[in-house]
Formats: C-alpha cells, structure tokens, sequence
C-alpha cells in the first residue's frame, strides 16, 4: 500500500510541535534545577543569619538591636521567596504532590522564626538593654535558654526540611531520568522514521525528475507520486482532432500546433515568446541508421522529453521527419533561451539500445528566436529554421540564437 506525503508531511509538523514541546520540557527542568538550587542556598542562608542573630556583640546593645531589626526582616522575606520558589516547581508540585506538605513545613518554619524573633527581642532589648546592676540575673538566663531553644528548633526544622528536599529531588531525578530515557526512544525512533520516509519520497521525486526511466524495477513509494507518473507516461494530447496529432509521437503536427498557439497565445500575458526549431542529428528521411521501429521509438522518446518541459501556455509539435518546433513562453528571454539549452541536454543524455550496435545517443541541433508581437508564428518559425541552418554547418548538439546568425554577417563582411 502507498504512502501518502501529505499524511507524512502533517504527521511531521505534529512531530515537530511535540519536539518543540519536548525541548520546552527540558528546559523547564534545567529552570527547576535552578530553583532547587536556590531553595537549599535559601535554607542555607536563613540557618546562617539565625546563629549570627544569637552572636550579636552584647557591649553594644543599640547597634545589636539594629543589626537584629534587619537582619529579622530578611528571615521573613527569605520565607516570602521559598513560597515564591515552590509555586514555580511543577515537578513537585504536580509529579510528586507534596503541596500540602511543603505549605505545612513553611508555614511551621515561619512561626519557628517568629518565636526566634520574638525570643531574641526579649534577650537583646527587655533583658540587656534594661538590666540593672545584676550581670547575670535570672531573667537574663531565662531569656538566653529560650532564645538557644528557639534556635536549636529553627535550625533542627530547616536540616529537616534540607532533607526532605535531598529525597524529593532523588525522586524527581528518578522520574526526570525515565521520562527523558522515553522521550529520547521515541524521538530516536520517529527520526529514524521520518528520515526513511523523507528518503523514499527525494527517491520518488529523483524517479519523476529522471528523462530516461533506467529505474525499471523501481516502486514508487508515494500515492502522489504515482499519480504524477500515471499523468506523465500519458501521450501529449492537445486536441482531440486526429487530423491535428502527428500519428508516431502523439503530439501536435504543424496543423495542431497552430491550432494550439491560436487558443494560447492570449494567455501568455507580458511573457517573451520564443520559437525553436530542433533537427535531430544525422536523422532524415533519405538518411535513415536504424530500423523503423528504432527510428519511432527514438521520435516517441524525444516528444517525450520535450513534453516534460511543456507549461500550460508552452505549444510542441513534431512539424517535419526530423524536426521538432517548440514555443515556449517565460517571463525573460534569458529564461527561454535556457529551457530550450535544457530540452537540448535532456535528449542528449537520452540512450537507446540498437540490436547488433549496441547503447546509442541522440543528439538535436536548434535554431532560437524571441519573437516580436508583430510578427507572425510562420515567419518566427522561418527565421528560426534559417539559424538552425547554419548551427548545422558549425557543428552538432548545439542551439544557435539570432545573433549568433548575426555574427556570420560581420564575419562575412570583414572576410
């Protein structure tokens, strides 16, 4: 069963999505990594200002006060970003659904720094900051119990929450590894996939792109393409008129041809038309090297291969035994006189097999003119069959335009 390459090509654009999606996937967590990060230097962080908050200098109460008021502040707004961090951690969020955990841990973290706060208040301004005589009073040693205990809570909750963190981020390792282990499989295998499939549609188009189809064995792999191959193994038909038809090829005859460029030509818009006249090498009607059936595949085959190059507005014809009229029109004159070249190279790469001869190649000699709007198809024809006549003298396999007729005039004149 055929392919379809429209079914591939939007199957590849739903792979391409999925690998954007996949890339995005990837960086959210290379971000998530980030965030971890920032969540143990956070924890870290808030561990370090509670003991500097027990180690402040007591001889200078006022500036300890000071330094307590603030560095007090940064603890809660270091709780502020671990809620903050965690609302960006789809992972955990929804992979390990630890939310409600995680809340809880934060906010019993918060009230632990609350009493830690409050506690070093009470030690640093209604205890040092208003004790009397007694250097070591009671209420002083109280408020120094409780401030150490505070402490000892905030630090054991923080190491405990470090941990937790270390077990979830083992976990979400875990699942990150599998997912990326899956996602790297089947991106492997739909490249692998789509990369065979690409293959045998570029085979397709090198197939249909090929003059001489010397791939006899080959299957098209594309529905497209074999209906591209149906169309173009079909004869050239430009009217269903017998009497416009030349009988051995299938395309028009001088009849059909101006028939054609009659109904063509008012299509052709601002185009440049040319006309060129090929006359296929050492092939006439009194010089015949093969057998009839050779010389008919030969004419076949060369109507063929002009027809690939055909455009809608574009009129061929087989108009005498051995000659072959193409009018093309394009959008410059540069760009008629090269399809025409193209044409020419095309039959000449062409090969034929000759029993008791062996390979043999054609070659065609041509004759190109652009011609005027005010100048009829008979006499563009004739002038180009006046430069395909001295192309002949000159050689062979070659498409001579007018000023290259124009050149044989100077040099006439200057001999």
């Amino acid at each position: 069963m055929k392919s379809s390459i429209k079914k591939i090509f939007k199957s590849l654009k739903t792979y391409l999505v999925f690998l954007f999606l996949m890339v995005t996937v990837l960086i959210l967590f290379v971000f998530e990594h980030d965030l971890s990060t920032q969540k143990i230097d956070n924890l870290q962080k808030q561990k370090n200002i509670v003991h500097k908050l027990t180690q402040l200098d007591k001889n200078d109460v006022e500036l300890a006060l000071i330094q307590f008021n603030g560095k007090s502040t940064q603890l809660h707004q270091d709780i502020d970003k671990l809620m903050m961090i965690y609302k960006y951690n789809v992972t955990e969020r929804y992979l390990l659904g630890n939310a409600s955990e995680y809340s809880s841990d934060i906010n019993h973290l918060s009230r632990l720094i609350d009493n830690f706060n409050n506690a070093a208040h009470v030690y640093y301004e209604d205890i040092l900051k208003n004790k009397k005589s007694l250097k070591h009073s009671q209420e002083e040693i109280k408020a120094k119990e409780t401030l150490e205990n505070s402490l000892t809570a905030v630090t054991q909750h923080i190491n405990s929450m470090l941990l937790k963190h270390i077990d979830y981020d083992e976990t979400k390792f875990y699942v990150i590894k599998n997912i990326s282990y899956g996602l790297f499989i089947i991106v492997l295998f739909f490249t692998f996939w789509y990369r065979s499939r690409l293959s045998k549609i570029y085979n397709d188009i090198e197939f249909l792109y090929q003059i001489d189809k010397d791939k006899k064995g080959y299957e098209i792999f594309s529905i497209e393409a074999d209906a591209i191959a149906l169309r173009m193994n079909r004869k050239t038909v430009s009217s269903d008129n017998p009497t416009m038809l030349d009988k051995v090829t299938g395309i028009n005859n001088y009849k059909g041809m101006l028939n054609s460029y009659s109904h063509k030509k008012g299509l052709k818009d601002s185009n440049f038309t040319s006309v060129t006249v090929l006359d296929v090498d050492n092939f006439s009607k009194t010089h015949r090297p093969y057998p009839q059936d050779i010389t008919q595949s030969i004419l076949k085959k060369i109507a063929y291969t002009i027809s690939l190059y055909e455009q809608p507005v574009d009129v061929i014809a087989r108009t005498d035994y051995n000659q072959y009229t193409i009018i093309l029109s394009r959008p410059t004159k540069e760009q008629c006189y090269k399809d025409a070249q193209l044409i020419r190279e095309s039959i000449a790469d062409l090969k034929f097999n000759v029993p008791d001869v062996g390979t043999e190649r054609i070659t065609v000699t041509g004759g190109h003119v652009i011609k005027p709007n005010n100048t009829n198809l008979e006499e563009a024809i004739k002038q180009a069959k006046e430069v395909l006549n001295y192309a002949k003298t000159t050689g062979k396999n070659k498409i001579f335009q007018t000023r290259d007729l124009a050149q044989k005039d100077v040099h006439r004149e200057i001999s």
